[in-house]
C-alpha cells in the first residue's frame, strides 16, 4: 500500500509556497480517537476536515481508513514504509531541483516526532496542524507546527499554553475573518501553509469547509453571530 500523495492532488496541500520551489507531499490517515487524541475535548470530531474536498469520495475514504488500520495494527510495518517512501521523495525532489516538504497529518495528529520520523530525514521540511500544546517547541528543527484553536471549554488549557508560545494558531471561521482574535492579528491562512508556518504569535485564518460549514461545534467561531451581538 502507497502511503504517501506526492500528486498534488490534495488540496489541503496544494496552497503551499513560500518564494521557493518547494514539492509537497501528505499522509491522510482516516482520524480516530487514537490518531486524534484531543479531537473530542477539543470538540472537532464531528466538524472534522475529512469531509472537506475530495474527503467526500468513497475511495479516498476507503483508502484513509486502511491506512489507519495499517497504522494500527502493525506499526513497525507502516513506519517501515512510510521511511521508505520519504526517502525516495527526497531522492526525487533533489533530482527535480525542489525542496521537499512533508505534512504527516493531512488530517490526524500523532506525534510522529516520538515515533522518531522526523529525525530520519533531516533533508526534510515536516509540518503540521496540532491540538496538543505539549508538542510545542519540542520538535526538532524540521518539523514546524501550527496549534489549532478550539472554544470548548475543557480545551482552554490547551489554547492558553499554546497563546504564550510564539507558534501560529490557526482558527476556523464561519463568516468574515476579523482583524484581531485574542489579541493577535489575523492573517488569511487559506493562501500558504508554509507562509502561515513562519507568521509567528498570529491567528492563521481558516475559512469554514465540509461538514465545519454548519456545525455548531466550538471548534468553529461564527463571526457573523459575533457581529449580530456587537451591533
Amino acid at each position: 500500500m502507497k502511503l504517501l500523495d506526492t500528486t498534488g492532488g490534495n488540496t489541503k496541500l496544494a496552497k503551499t509556497n513560500r518564494g521557493e520551489k518547494y514539492r509537497v507531499a501528505g499522509l491522510s490517515l482516516f482520524p480516530s480517537d487514537i490518531n486524534c487524541p484531543a479531537r473530542h475535548v477539543a470538540g472537532c470530531a464531528e466538524s472534522c476536515l475529512e469531509s472537506a474536498g475530495r474527503g467526500r469520495m468513497s475511495n479516498v475514504i476507503n483508502g484513509r481508513q486502511a491506512k489507519a488500520a495499517w497504522f494500527k495494527d502493525d506499526q513497525p510495518a507502516f513506519l517501515k514504509q512510510l521511511n521508505k517512501e520519504l526517502k525516495s521523495f527526497a531522492a526525487t525532489c533533489n533530482r527535480q531541483g525542489v525542496k521537499p516538504a512533508v505534512r504527516l497529518n493531512v488530517i490526524s495528529d500523532i506525534q510522529w516526532e516520538k515515533l522518531g520520523v522526523p529525525q530520519l530525514h533531516p533533508e526534510i521540511m515536516f509540518y503540521d496542524y496540532t491540538k496538543l500544546s505539549a508538542r510545542l517547541g519540542k520538535t526538532p528543527d524540521n518539523l514546524r507546527l501550527m496549534f489549532s484553536y478550539s472554544g470548548a471549554p475543557a480545551y482552554q488549557n490547551q489554547v492558553l499554553q499554546a497563546v504564550k508560545t510564539d507558534v501560529p494558531m490557526s482558527v476556523v471561521f464561519r463568516g468574515p475573518m476579523p482583524a484581531t482574535f485574542m489579541g493577535r492579528p489575523v492573517i488569511d491562512g487559506d493562501i500558504s501553509d508554509l507562509d502561515n508556518l513562519f507568521a509567528g504569535p498570529v491567528i492563521v485564518g481558516l475559512r469554514a469547509k465540509g461538514k465545519a460549514k454548519k456545525s455548531e461545534s466550538l471548534f468553529i467561531v461564527d463571526t457573523n453571530i459575533i457581529a449580530r451581538v456587537a451591533a
